[in-house]
């Protein structure tokens, strides 16, 4: 799974991540019904609590792909904190 090889990358550079912030975009499905599990899947995946990990979606104003609903993005920010 790339989390995992993400958590790995961090804490073999002496890091740890933080917390992250994470953004799907699509008309459709609905995610409100599901921003929690998502966040709890994601803090398991990454060993940090789901209070740190942010989830939330937009639409694409039907522009694109996404737009079109033939497809979803996801962008996601994570600060690690290396300790030197």
């Amino acid at each position: 799974m790339v989390l995992d090889t993400i958590r790995a990358l961090a804490a073999n550079a002496g890091g740890r991540i933080v917390n992250v912030d994470a953004t799907l975009i699509a008309e459709a499905p609905r995610i409100a019904p599901h921003v929690d599990a998502m966040r709890a899947n994601l803090a398991r995946a990454l060993g940090i609590e789901p209070e740190r990990v942010s989830v939330k979606a937009t639409t694409n104003e039907g522009l694109g792909a996404e737009g079109r609903g033939e497809g979803i993005a996801a962008m996601a920010v994570a600060l690690v904190e290396v300790s030197r």
